[in-house]
């Protein structure tokens, strides 16, 4: 495992202080998890976008069009 000199604005450290203990976790805990949260994030756009580069509209708008016209669910209506 490493160990890593983190230095923090003294208002965000008294916040984070103070959220980590409302998740009773420790401090080390709540950054950890916040790291790990915004790597996912991250790793999630990243592999959209690469799907997105792959992606072929025409061949989506094809199957778009084969789906059948009906009116939509009670409560699913556009506003």
């Amino acid at each position: 495992m490493s160990q890593v000199a983190l230095r923090l604005p003294d208002s965000l450290h008294q916040y984070a202080k103070l959220l980590a203990a409302r998740d009773d976790a420790s401090l080390n805990q709540f950054i950890v998890t916040a790291v790990a949260e915004k790597i996912s994030a991250l790793n999630t756009e990243a592999f959209f976008q690469e799907r997105a580069e792959r992606s072929d509209p025409q061949k989506a708008l094809a199957v778009l069009a084969k789906v059948k016209k009906t009116m939509p669910l009670a409560g699913d209506e556009r506003q």
